[in-house]
């Protein structure tokens, strides 16, 4: 039987350097890079990383937004990144992350205690950037 609840399905965000993007996604977030080699190969218009088994971000190069016809609009969106993408982590993997990010040098908010989120309010959470500017939120519940 197929589960058919709501899910996010994928998150489409424009980079200037798709490979260099989905570099920092496995290194840094230790997301799975996905159809990079088919990308550099210009077999398909943008790779991906997995975040999780049902949820991908695509790294859409800011050179797709001049062919964005889908919606009137939609081409002017590009550069204007989300307010920002939270990842909920368990409390292992969180500290985790914040170390990565730390030893690669990049910039970290302080964190914050209790913010509301999807399942009540977060024991931790904080910010940084993606080399495209796109902020992130990491988080862990208690």
């Amino acid at each position: 039987m197929t589960d058919n609840t709501t899910r996010l399905d994928h998150v489409v965000l424009w980079v200037r350097d798709p490979l260099a993007a989905a570099d920092f996604y496995e290194k840094a977030l230790g997301m799975e890079p996905l159809r990079t080699a088919e990308f550099a190969a210009g077999k398909v218009a943008f790779p991906s990383v997995r975040l999780n088994d049902e949820t991908i971000f695509d790294l859409a190069p800011l050179t797709m937004a001049e062919r964005m016809r889908m919606l009137p609009g939609s081409a002017e969106s590009a550069g204007h990144t989300v307010n920002h993408v939270c990842l909920a982590l368990p409390e292992q993997e969180f500290d985790a992350l914040r170390s990565r990010l730390e030893e690669q040098g990049v910039p970290l908010s302080d964190f914050s205690y209790d913010a509301y989120g999807a399942r009540g309010p977060a024991r931790r959470s904080f910010y940084f950037r993606d080399p495209d500017g796109n902020v992130f939120e990491a988080r862990h519940y208690a």
